[in-house]
């Protein structure tokens, strides 16, 4: 074992006895009583040192017998440790690709919040290489949303669009000038490709048969199609299981949400009917509205709040992928300029929609408006997780 203290979080001692580690309450963690002479060997455990070497250094400043395997130990159930030999192979192959690993130092950060456990951040790339997502949109929503999934290391990104980009198609990190002319779906693929960090290792599990799809992102550049899905489109992803997000922008309005998980949460079907019980011109107006958006030119897609819904949108996404329900699990949040105040708004199953998620509801909306929240300060044993 060689151990190192996680990078992610900062340090500060908030007196004599307290190191504080982290700066905003979500992930901090106060570790104490913790004395001076132990508080320097912090500073040691920098992932160079085995064990025994540490036990040899902490004996020769005073410190004794078994005091550094306590600390190892704290240190370790706190969530603040880390080892530079754990993981096996899935994360050998990741640190073996050290310009790879430049590119994703930031989300090896995150990650090892998010998994806090030795060797966590490296699995957590490692898993994100073996997905394959679909964005369905290649605008300035759905462009920078597959650009950030690739970036952030997930393996197999396609992106289906039609048609020739257009100038009002490119956006930062999404289509840029030199894609005006070329297919949307061509373009897009460039985008991809150069916004990930270096291919995904070819091992024996990757050369086997195509991975299933683990999401599908719904980011059309029409946003009345993430506003108002339509239920054909999403009868495919609902019979095979897919878990599907919608994103998207519609007059001066931003969304993201709801991640529809089929069986278990509300889906376009139930979205339709429950608007059609509460205003019946609906179906009327909605048919009006998809004719004339079929034909529109231009849309209010205001370049910041594209941005904001396709940046929100692609860390849901990355969070769902990692193991975690976000916030946008059977819930819509909307922001509309100028003020963008993001609401969130639960989207509820409906009886006579055949999707079978009637009756799911109260447990996944419980368990996404917890996740929307910061945790509270939890105490375990001298170490405190949530900070001040």
């Amino acid at each position: 074992m060689y151990p190192k203290m996680k990078p992610a979080l900062a340090r500060a001692w908030r007196d004599l006895q307290t190191v504080q580690f982290g700066v905003t309450p979500a992930h901090a963690v106060v570790l104490g009583p913790v004395d001076t002479a132990t508080g320097a060997l912090l500073d040691l455990i920098d992932g160079t040192r085995g064990m025994e070497l540490l036990r040899l250094q902490g004996r020769a400043m005073g410190l004794p017998d078994g005091r550094v395997d306590d600390m190892v130990r704290r240190l370790a159930s706190a969530g603040l440790l880390d080892d530079s030999t754990v993981g096996g192979p899935r994360a050998q192959a990741v640190r073996a690709r050290p310009e790879a690993m430049a590119r994703l130092g930031p989300d090896l950060g995150s990650l090892s919040l998010v998994h806090p456990e030795p060797g966590g951040d490296l699995l957590g790339v490692a898993a994100r290489r073996g997905i394959r997502v679909q964005v369905r949109g290649s605008g300035r929503v759905g462009g920078v949303i597959a650009s950030v999934l690739a970036g952030a290391g997930v393996g197999r990104v396609e992106v289906l669009d039609g048609g020739r980009a257009q100038p009002a198609d490119v956006a930062p990190g999404g289509l840029g000038p030199a894609s005006v002319g070329r297919l949307r779906a061509e373009a897009a693929r460039t985008v991809v490709r150069e916004a990930a960090p270096g291919r995904a290792p070819r091992t024996a599990e990757s050369q086997g048969p195509e991975p299933g799809l683990a999401l599908v992102v719904v980011a059309p550049r029409d946003g009345l199609q993430s506003w108002a899905p339509d239920p054909q489109t999403a009868e495919d992803w609902v019979a095979t299981g897919t878990p599907h997000l919608y994103a998207g922008v519609l007059e001066g309005t931003g969304l993201v949400g709801p991640l529809v998980l089929p069986g278990a949460t509300a889906c376009a079907g139930c979205m339709e009917r429950d608007r059609v019980d509460r205003d019946p011109a609906w179906p009327r107006m909605l048919v009006q509205w998809r004719s004339i958006h079929h034909r529109r030119d231009s849309a209010a897609c205001d370049l910041g709040l594209s941005t904001a819904v396709a940046g929100l949108a692609a860390a849901h996404a990355l969070s769902f992928l990692d193991g975690e329900l976000p916030a946008s699990t059977a819930t819509r949040w909307e922001a509309s300029l100028p003020g963008l105040h993001w609401r969130p708004t639960p989207v509820r199953s409906h009886p006579e929609c055949p999707c079978g998620a009637s009756g799911h509801d109260e447990a996944a909306e419980a368990e996404s408006a917890a996740r929307s929240w910061p945790e509270p300060a939890v105490a375990v044993g001298s170490e405190r997780r949530g900070g001040p």
